[in-house]
């Protein structure tokens, strides 16, 4: 048997399994926008019984002896075919000790976890999502004790599982280099910083309008809009099941239609790289497999290096005006950009202004770091949250819904640990490729003509067509020439943030 016969029974054995997972991801975006309250516990045993059809699919003997024979041996094989195969054996390498009970164990687990935390954060109530939550930690630790390979730590597989060769000590060297430099910076703010308006940034603006807004928001980004579908949910994601079906979701607040504007702009970021991947990849079975932090790079350039550039607001103004039934006719471009670059520490981390939002992500970082590596238990996560708050933003944390319970992320099951770091990782990455993309074109001109697509189409060729091949060295390497390098994020907050408060 040739080795391209071998690929096309094995790519027959992953077209199916990939059908179930698209089923499996459109029930789950289904449970988080618009099932029931009663609905959610039955979606999600429905899940876990799909989710049982794939890992049988996925760790059959013929399965396993394809991928296994073809990694060994990939002659004759495309490039992409390859990376695909490197992917799905370290993937399997990851899960190959798992069994299928355990598995379904573990989905029901997670699927339970989500409308528990619903209901704890409704109330905010700790309490009422505890026990899901301790079931996640065990089985994340029980599944990475299943493998072949040994870490140092638990946490250390979780940070490799979503940033390929990422390590706590990495993490540790860059959240210290962050730290040194944005904790001055915000105290330089407070006892110098010009004052900055903000009155009207609560001002009541319908629903129905923000929802218009953030269709025009999508469309500017460059998305096509035959290839794109808006709801709303409690925390907004987007997912896609293939490159002709990408799903955005937001969150509206009456008094906050600033908040649903830089929503938008995230979330769009990543369905620009869901909808411009290369197609072959999703045909050879490579699409979708860039880290958490090369997604979150987008995401978070499209709501910040872009969308809270003064160039961006200056030509998105006029059609913000418009669109709030000009409820901000009395506010200049200038005060606008002023005012939604803000450094404020505050409660929530999705509200967090460019400056602040990494302390946010330390928090986190260091709460999960410490109960999955068994440090801590989960009942003492909403006091240390509250520590931490109080001490890295200089905040009071109220509650456990404006506290530990804010995010979706720790619901997500045994492989829910090690996200959190790609945000900040992602704003780091962003800043490098600005410099790089600067280079090529005037960016920020682009910006104030609106002319978006010129950097989608950078990006697309840059960035987007190589993500799902490489590792993150590799893939920074490849885009800026040289590894990550935290400076000129740091560089870029610090001549932003100068600027802005007109600090001496």
């Amino acid at each position: 048997m040739t080795n391209l016969e071998k690929w096309k029974e094995l790519s027959a054995i992953l077209d199916e399994s990939e059908a179930y997972g698209r089923a499996i991801g459109k029930m789950q975006f289904d449970m988080e926008c618009c099932a029931s309250e009663e609905g959610i516990d039955q979606a999600g045993a429905d899940m876990a019984v799909l989710g049982r059809h794939v890992y049988e699919l996925t760790h059959s003997e013929r399965y396993q002896q394809l991928l296994c024979e073809l990694y060994d041996d990939g002659e004759g094989l495309s490039h992409v075919q390859k990376k695909a195969i490197e992917h799905l054996h370290d993937s399997w390498l990851r899960t190959k000790n798992i069994s299928s009970e355990l598995s379904y164990e573990m989905d029901l687990a997670a699927n339970k976890a989500y409308g528990d935390w619903l209901q704890a954060k409704k109330a905010a109530d700790f309490s009422l999502f505890r026990d899901a939550f301790a079931a996640n930690i065990d089985y994340c630790r029980q599944s990475i004790a299943l493998r072949d390979r040994r870490y140092p730590t638990p946490y250390a597989a979780c940070l490799d599982d979503f940033e390929k060769g990422g390590s706590e000590e990495q993490l540790d060297a860059f959240f210290a280099a962050l730290k040194a430099r944005i904790v001055p910076l915000i105290a330089r703010i407070r006892a110098e910083g010009k004052p900055i308006r903000t009155d009207f940034l609560s001002r009541p603006v319908p629903i129905p309008q923000q929802e218009a807004m953030s269709r025009y928001l999508l469309e500017l980004e460059g998305l096509r809009r035959s290839a794109l579908v808006l709801m709303t949910t409690e925390h907004p994601f987007t997912d896609h099941y293939g490159p002709h079906d990408v799903r955005v979701t937001t969150h509206y607040y009456e008094n906050n239609f600033i908040s649903n504007v830089f929503s938008t702009l995230h979330e769009g970021g990543h369905a620009l790289f869901m909808q411009n991947e290369p197609e072959s990849y999703y045909t050879d079975h490579a699409a979708d497999n860039m880290t958490s932090a090369m997604h979150e790079c987008i995401s978070r350039f499209y709501e910040n290096i872009i969308g809270r550039s003064e160039a961006f607001l200056s030509f998105v103004a006029p059609t913000l005006r418009a669109y709030s039934g000009d409820t901000f006719a009395d506010v200049s471009d200038r005060e606008l950009y002023e005012a939604v670059n803000v450094a404020e520490p505050g409660l929530i981390r999705m509200e967090a202004d460019e400056l602040t939002y990494c302390l946010h992500i330390m928090v986190r970082y260091e709460l999960e770091k410490a109960f999955v590596n068994g440090e801590i238990t989960v009942d003492e996560v909403p006091a240390l949250w509250k520590e931490k708050y109080r001490a890295y933003l200089g905040v009071d944390v109220p509650d456990d819904a404006r506290g530990c319970l804010q995010d979706v992320h720790w619901t997500g099951g045994a492989g829910a640990y090690g996200y959190f770091p790609s945000y900040a990782l992602g704003n780091a990455y962003g800043a490098q490729i600005l410099r790089t993309m600067q280079k090529d074109f005037d960016v920020y001109a682009a910006v104030r003509a609106g002319e978006l697509t010129k950097i989608r189409d950078w990006l697309s060729e840059h960035v987007f067509s190589i993500a799902s091949l490489t590792t993150p060295d590799e893939w920074i390497r490849a885009i800026t020439g040289e590894g990550l390098n935290v400076y000129y994020y740091l560089d870029y907050l610090e001549e932003k943030f100068t600027r802005l408060y007109a600090l001496p």
